[in-house]
């Protein structure tokens, strides 16, 4: 309860309960130390004197002459010492004065800045490694320089301050091996208004093995203890954004190249782009041997487009047969002055353009002497391509020791630029960033240096480094790839000092690095910590509470803490770290913002124990996560198999199952919040949701108020996971709570499969369930799954799901009869099979192959027969709903589906999974697919597989409306008017639908084979887990028909049969076979799920035949056929069932069979119940007509999934055909937002679009035939409004298009090569911003460039677009209301 002051209000702090109430003096929870402090308190002899002066004045009289005079004398040096005092009192303020402003010369004090308080001192400690440091009360101290101490404990009112000068010129560096904040004790680096502008560094060092180890903290660390204050603010920096162009492996739009060879005779050439620098031919002239190839080269270089750039390398020797004719080409084309006295063997190297004229060509020239030349022949020119980025052509020769070696060199120099999606002008040169992974393995992302770049716009950077791989900036068919970018640096830095190699204990079997780096601990009742824009790297311990920042059993640290400020971490950069990134540990309420994880070890933004709720993650990156030691669920393979002290016995754990958890984001507790999250690149999961039985580690034995398996979920919200192996995102499984022991020998605390997520109001299962919402999620390039989402009621919307090995799957929360029957939907969401995210080979990318619809070469999420599945259905029940499909096109190698079935399912399936109001795109083969033998399928006969169906509600996947879809094998559910589709497996039929629960006791082994009597040469065997106390088979059947049940082995003594998924008077005949000296007692009830009782129980009478009970299927009768052993009776629902419950409002009903025989024969009837039983086949429900035409709103209305959602983006496609296609009648097209611009004459269609009006607006449409192309030039040059979006897209090869150099000020760097192409296409933007988007595309003559997609953002600031109302962030909105909710 809140204390309140007298007016009636709560204080906006109330004292921690644990600890005393002593603090810096003058301190303000939240604030830094004030400029003015209250007095200080009274001495003991002060307030001993004082008492004494009053007792005089109460026990002495004076007459009234005497008290008058006294008063009179009194009043007079009143006066006197009130001058005194003025003049000593304004002196001292002007001295004070004018102490301070020396102090503080280079600027005025500001009361927000720590290191401007005036009652601070400087101070210099030195370099003395052995200096214990206790700042205490009255300790207000001013760190100046470099210092390097033993330890500091900062206690009772002490107080350490950063100086920092206002042009940011200072670099302090504090090495020592802990810093101890206890009650009342502060450490300051800038504040939140005050931010901090120099360089600091905080290096925490010492050895695992040496020293030491402090109560609690250990070694190695800052720690702040109850009444403590940390306040550490660093400048802001734009933390992380996203690439806003592709940055192509080498920093080339096709690559670098490189080439050398020895004794390569004659003259090597190459011929470069020189508008992207790919090389475009490549070939050899022995002009030394034959006069025919100085013919050949000759022509060679006759019919080069002017503009080309050469590059030309003698191999052994060239000139013996070099031509006069050739020679003069030479000079003529390429401005060569040394060709013509090229001699016999001599070294020679030429960088040319061609018709560039002598001041465009670079070349040099060897002599050959002593089976040598020197020293190299290098020629090197620098070029640009229309981007803007720089590269360099070099071509070389030379001979050593009687080698020969030529080669070509094409390369980026001088940085690669890097565009950007948002503002980083805070970024600064030699700031280290990361550039995640586009791909499946992580280990592509990479780390840059950024270089000065006069040139760059505030949405640009240049790097130093070449990349290595491709990373992905742009919208891929609807989807956001665009690589995530942080900046790693920051001007506060905590870092650990290590060793060069691993020592000691520090698990050196599995790191040849040192990880004791150091940590940060936060303790409970703290007063104040605030960490922003703060860099921490070389943190974290391969130990058990040991982490970079680690919030310690805090509780509430926001007001329902007590903190009037709540507690927050912002900006952090973290990498290279030893153990985590943010641990949140018994701590509620916590805001992480903007901060970095970036190449870690174990999970990365961890919540410990499961009882840690109300935290907020917003807008973080994790990537590069990697596994670690310290609990089951971070370790791999090979640390899950070795490390075997905490197991039971011999006990060896299993990976797959206890281990290889590892993820970026650990949620233990469901109630938190995730907001504008990227999890790009973990060893398993991007983002797990698990769920704890009861709380564990430091927290075990609190009781948890509300179990996290049934609480709600926090905000889910607009995060993005990719380049994860298992899954981007995970909702499943707990750990194990309970430790070692002969009944499980697991270890504590590794995976378990116990947990299942069923959100219910106020975390009670007696009252309404409440769907958990995962509300616009982007996952792409995970090796397995997209998201595996385990529980019920869970509604998936507003979600992209590209390039995953299986998009998405869902799995039902439990199993019957304890699983109340949840739901779970996905809804306005996109699958793309194989995106022109054709991915790039290296950093650990395990598989390679062809696919997609062009079948080119790409990367892989598993093996090339890996059957990629879009939306996959586990067991059900599932709604599928308002979703597109694009690209699942199978190749010769393997199946790829847009909707398939969970493989070697072994577990039940339901009917009552539900799919309407979906679309296909034109490259979809498999609608559907039910799996076949084979690879990855093995038999593709266990119960799940052979039962897998689904409801097709209005016809959207298979045409026809009102029809299950099951396989086609599967006789259970078929009738003579079912539609195959071979290539899906799959049969098409109508009826109604149930399953019969099958549970058998004491009958290890057995199998059961259930047959229609429509169909007794098709009968379905059903194995389950034959080695159960309990076997059970869920066979799903049509209903109204007659079945009938056999075993392979002796007959079950106990059988139970559930009616599951049966509305009311639903009903379905069963026969089950038994030897005919059985007798029976047969018994009905209604089993209620909650507590496991029985309620209406009824006993079964039998009948004398089947026609009798026929006649009476609605009562409890059953009839035993001795001459066939089957005893017959019918499952008939009598009540309601509502929603997605399997079972009926009463409970669910069963049927108890207990069979009295001492036969021991198998218990298999096939033989004499048919032909007697067999029914000819019927349809019970009539087979709909197909449907013709389009699927009416069908798909989702949503055209691109991006991280930004908040902006609008125009959605262009070109298509342009090639000469054949052209030739045959197909049209060019330029569509925009949907509306097709088509032209079929060759010419130029030029669209003008304006970039501020959402969905779109045409300001202009111009159509210029081949003849009239001229006329372009002019209407480029005048007539295209300012603020606009140019579309230009040409038909038909047109010789020469003259435009070059009016597309610079549209958005190229130089004017392009368009002489003799087959198709051109560009996008630009006329103003005076140049957008990352704008780009050309060209192709050789004859050839067309295909589809091509791109998606063009509106309403930009930068187009200078009017603002005329706020734009809704959503993300915002949630995150304010994450807060209040605090």
């Amino acid at each position: 309860m809140y204390a309140t002051d007298s007016r009636g209000h709560s204080p906006a702090f109330l004292q921690p309960q644990n600890g005393n109430s002593r603090h810096s003096s003058g301190y303000v929870p939240g604030k830094v130390v004030p400029l003015r402090p209250p007095p200080p308190p009274k001495s003991q002899a002060s307030a001993k004197f004082t008492s004494v002066r009053r007792e005089d004045r109460a026990t002495f009289a004076f007459s009234p002459e005497e008290q008058q005079a006294q008063r009179e004398s009194q009043k007079q040096k009143r006066h006197k010492n009130t001058f005194i005092c003025f003049a000593i009192t304004s002196f001292s303020f002007f001295i004070a004065l004018a102490i301070i402003l020396g102090i503080s010369s280079k600027y005025a004090p500001d009361e927000n800045c720590p290191d401007q308080n005036p009652r601070l001192r400087n101070w210099d400690p030195g370099q003395d490694s052995a200096k214990q440091v206790v700042i205490k009360e009255g300790d207000m101290l001013r760190l100046t320089s470099d210092a390097t101490v033993h330890s500091i404990v900062i206690q009772d009112g002490g107080l350490l301050v950063f100086g920092d000068n206002k042009d940011g010129s200072r670099n302090i560096t504090l090495r020592t091996h802990y810093i101890l904040i206890q009650d009342g004790g502060a450490l300051h680096i800038g504040a939140e208004k005050c931010r901090y502008k120099s360089k600091a560094t905080i290096t925490l060092y010492g050895k695992s093995d040496e020293g030491e180890s402090m109560p609690i903290f250990g070694k190695k660390f800052i720690g702040v203890e109850a009444g403590g204050t940390l306040e550490l603010h660093g400048a802001r920096k734009t933390s992380w954004t996203l690439l806003a162009r592709t940055l192509n492996s080498s920093g080339l739009p096709f690559g670098s190249y490189t080439f050398e060879k020895d004794f390569s005779r004659g003259l090597n050439v190459r011929v470069i782009d020189q508008d992207t620098a790919k090389i475009l031919e490549s070939e050899r002239f022995d002009t030394h041997e034959y006069h025919n190839e100085s013919r050949r080269l000759q022509e060679f270089l006759r019919f080069q487009d002017p503009g080309r750039i050469v590059a030309i390398a003698v191999g052994d020797s060239a000139a013996k047969s070099l031509l006069q004719g050739t020679i003069q080409m030479i000079q003529e084309r390429l401005g060569s002055e040394l060709i013509r006295g090229l001699g016999y063997r001599q070294a020679w190297a030429l960088v040319g353009v061609i018709d560039g004229g002598s001041t465009s060509c670079n070349e040099s020239v060897r002599n050959y002497e002593n089976h040598s030349s020197g020293g190299k022949a290098l020629a090197q020119r620098e070029f640009y391509t229309v981007d803007g980025q720089k590269f360099s052509v070099t071509a070389y020769s030379e001979w050593i020791e009687g080698v020969s070696l030529s080669g070509f060199r094409v390369e980026v120099v001088d940085g690669v630029k890097l565009n950007l999606l948002d503002d980083v002008s805070s970024w600064k040169p030699g700031d280290q960033i990361v550039v995640a992974s586009t791909d499946y393995s992580m280990y592509q992302a990479e780390e840059f240096t950024l270089l000065p770049c006069s040139e760059c716009s505030h949405f640009q950077v240049k790097v130093k480094e070449t990349p290595q791989f491709l990373h992905m900036g742009e919208i891929i068919d609807g989807v956001d790839m665009r690589a995530e970018v942080g900046i790693l640096t920051r001007n506060i830095v905590i870092q650990g000092e290590v060793e060069e190699s691993c020592y000691a204990e520090n698990q050196c079997q599995f790191f040849d690095y040192d990880t004791f780096g150091g940590h940060v601990m936060i303790m409970k009742n703290f007063t104040s910590v605030h960490l922003s824009y703060v860099e921490l790297k070389r943190m974290g311990q391969q130990q058990m509470g040991r982490y970079p920042v680690h919030f310690h059993l805090c509780g509430d640290v926001d007001y329902k803490g007590g903190y009037r400020h709540a507690t927050f971490v912002d900006g952090l950069s973290i990498h290279h770290s030893f153990s985590r990134c943010i641990t949140v540990h018994g701590t509620n309420g916590l805001l992480i913002k903007d901060t970095i994880g970036f190449d870690t070890l174990g999970h990365c933004f961890f919540l410990e124990d499961g009882i840690e709720q109300r935290n907020t993650l917003f807008h973080n990156l994790g990537l590069l996560t990697k596994p670690g030691t310290l609990l089951p669920t971070d370790r791999n393979n090979s640390m899950c198999t070795t490390m075997r002290d905490k197991v039971f016995g011999n006990y060896i754990p299993v990976p797959a199952t206890d281990c290889m958890a590892v993820s970026t984001f650990w949620i233990a507790h469901p109630n938190n919040n995730l907001i504008n999250n990227a999890a790009a690149g973990s060893q398993d999961a991007g983002i797990w949701y698990l769920f704890h039985k009861e709380p564990t580690g430091e927290s075990t034995g609190l009781q948890l108020l509300a179990k996290p398996e049934l609480t709600p979920l926090g905000i889910f919200y607009n995060n993005r996971v990719h380049s994860n192996f298992k899954a981007g995102l995970f909702i499943d499984k707990g750990v194990k709570t309970t430790n070692s022991s002969a009944a499980d020998p697991r270890e504590y605390l590794c995976l378990d499969n116990s947990a299942r997520f069923r959100p219910h109001q106020d975390a009670n299962p007696e009252k309404p369930r409440v769907a958990a919402l995962i509300d616009r999620l982007i996952a792409f390039k995970n090796n397995d799954n997209g998201a595996w989402v385990r529980g019920g009621d869970i509604i998936v919307q507003n979600s992209a799901f590209a390039d995953n090995g299986i998009g998405l799957t869902f799995a039902s929360d439990g199993s019957f009869p304890s699983d109340e029957g949840s739901s779970q939907e996905v809804s306005e969401s996109l699958f793309v099979g194989e995106s022109r995210n054709y991915g790039f080979q290296g950093g650990q990318n395990k598989y390679v192959g062809t696919g997609g619809i062009d079948q080119k070469p790409r990367t892989l999420p598993r093996n090339r027969t890996f059957p990629i599945r879009g939306f996959q259905i586990y067991d059900g029940p599932i709604h599928l709903t308002r979703s597109t499909f694009k690209k699942y096109v199978p190749t010769p190698d393997r199946y790829s589906s847009a909707i398939g079935f969970l493989m070697k399912n072994s577990w039940q399936i339901t009917p009552r999974n539900n799919i309407s109001l979906v679309k296909f795109g034109p490259h979809v083969s498999l609608n559907v697919f039910f799996g076949k033998p084979g690879p990855w399928f093995e038999d593709c006969e266990l119960d799940g597989d052979k039962n897998s169906i689904f409801h097709d509600i209005d016809g959207s996947v298979t045409g026809y409306k009102d029809a299950y879809v099951g396989r086609m094998d599967n006789y259970l559910i078929r009738h003579p008017s079912c539609v195959n589709v071979t290539k899906w497996n799959a049969a098409i039929c109508s009826g109604t639908y149930a399953q019969v629960y099958v549970q058998t006791w004491s009958t290890q082994n057995l199998s059961m084979t259930i047959t229609r009597d429509e169909y007794p040469s098709h009968p379905m065997v059903l194995r389950y887990n034959q080695k159960a106390a309990f076997p059970q088979s869920q066979p799903v059947v049509m209903l109204e028909k007659g079945y009938t049940i056999h075993w392979n082995g002796p007959a079950p003594r106990t059988t139970f049969l559930y009616l599951v998924n049966f509305n009311k008077n639903d009903w379905i005949r069963v026969g089950l076979c038994y030897p005919s000296n059985t007798s029976f007692q047969v018994t009905f009830g209604y089993l209620q799920r909650q507590n496991g009782s029985l309620s209406k129980i009824e006993e079964y009478e039998p009948v004398h035949s089947l026609e009798e009970l026929q006649r009476k299927q609605s009562e409890r009768k059953f009839y035993f056929d001795s001459s066939t052993g089957l005893l017959f009776l019918y499952l008939k629902a009598k009540s309601h069932r509502h929603g997605h419950s399997y079972c009926s409002s009463q409970g669910c009903e069963r049927v108890k069979i207990q069979a009295a025989t001492d036969s021991k024969d198998i218990s298999n009837c096939m033989a004499k119940a048919y032909p007697q039983y067999y029914r000819k086949p019927s349809v019970v429900k009539r087979m709909p007509a197909m449907l013709t035409g389009l699927c009416q709103g069908c798909g989702t209305r949503q055209v691109v999934f991006t991280s930004d959602p908040h902006k609008s983006y125009l959605p262009v496609q070109f298509q342009s055909p090639d000469k054949a296609e052209t030739q045959r009648g197909d049209p060019s097209v330029i569509s925009v937002n949907g509306t097709d611009f088509t032209f079929r004459s060759a010419g130029v269609l030029l669209l003008v679009v304006d970039p501020c009006s959402v969905p779109f607006r045409l300001t202009e449409k111009k159509v210029f035939p081949l003849a009239d192309v001229s006329r372009m030039e002019e209407y480029l040059k005048t007539g295209i409004p300012p603020r606009s979006i140019v579309l230009l897209s040409t038909r038909g090869e047109i010789k020469q298009l003259n435009i070059s150099h009016l597309l610079v000020p549209l958005g190229l760097a130089k004017p392009a090569h368009l002489y003799d192409k087959g198709s051109t296409i560009f996008l630009g933007f006329s103003g005076n911003f140049k957008p990352s988007w704008t780009k050309l595309f060209t192709s050789p003559a004859g050839q067309g460039l295909g589809v091509l997609e791109q998606f063009i953002p509106l309403q930009l600031d930068e187009y200078g677009c009017p603002r005329a109302t706020t734009v809704r962030r959503r993300d915002l909105e949630l995150l304010k209301q994450a807060s209040k909710a605090h």
